[in-house]
């Protein structure tokens, strides 16, 4: 055996020397470099979809306001932002159900894959503040999201999509 040097150059020495030897003896993936992944589409949420209205209209806000709805729209695979992708969003709020259309309304990505807008204050339905956004149009496959807000409180709340071609 040999002796463990406990210099600092003799740690380096050391850790080169088996760094050197486990990448090319196949090391376990912890060992070796990372490698870049695609990006995965998003799934639909289960209950995503309840009370979506086809065709819901843009619109530059939803009732008086007060709440934010936000988030992302990337490309699957390469993860490049989504320009001018129509988001439609709809939720229990202060003022009105998710089943009344004046709850529904939709948004266009900026070019930076952005979308934002505001509603009203969303409260508790079935024991959860939640929304619902969904990417409905034809140049990738649908996806319905659900999140849930971390409390009722909050005036705000972020979805992302990564949408995959149709």
């Amino acid at each position: 055996m040999l002796p463990l040097s406990t210099t600092r150059r003799g740690l380096l020495a050391s850790g080169a020397a088996f760094g050197a030897a486990a990448l090319t003896a196949g090391a376990p993936a912890i060992i070796r470099p990372a490698q870049a992944q695609a990006l995965a589409p998003t799934d639909s949420m289960r209950g995503g979809a309840n009370n979506y209205r086809p065709g819901a209209p843009i619109v530059q806000r939803i009732g008086n306001g007060g709440f934010w709805m936000s988030g992302t729209v990337r490309r699957a695979g390469d993860g490049v932002p989504l320009p001018g992708v129509r988001i439609q969003i709809w939720a229990h709020t202060t003022e009105g159900y998710e089943t009344d259309a004046q709850s529904h309304g939709a948004t266009l990505s900026d070019a930076n894959g952005v979308f934002r807008l505001e509603m009203p204050q969303i409260i508790p339905a079935f024991g959860q503040a939640h929304g619902h956004l969904a990417y409905d149009d034809t140049a990738f496959k649908t996806v319905f999201l659900r999140p849930v807000m971390q409390s009722s409180r909050d005036k705000s709340l972020e979805a992302d999509f990564v949408l995959q071609p149709a």
